[in-house]
């Protein structure tokens, strides 16, 4: 579990970068709640692939 949020703190440092300084105290708030997104989203991807599946066949 710890590897897999470690992960998405990986992945969402670099987009959080994009959008606010490293060095801004915010940065971590931020960051966990990017990692959230990206979380959702990848759910939702899981959630929702027997229907993407079906409607490309």
């Amino acid at each position: 579990m710890s590897l897999f949020v470690r992960l998405l703190l990986t992945l969402a440092a670099p987009i959080t970068a994009l959008f606010v300084a490293r060095d801004s105290q915010h940065f971590d708030i931020i960051q966990t709640l990017m990692a959230t997104v990206i979380a959702t989203i990848i759910v939702a991807v899981f959630a929702f692939w027997p229907y993407i599946r079906k409607s490309k066949t």
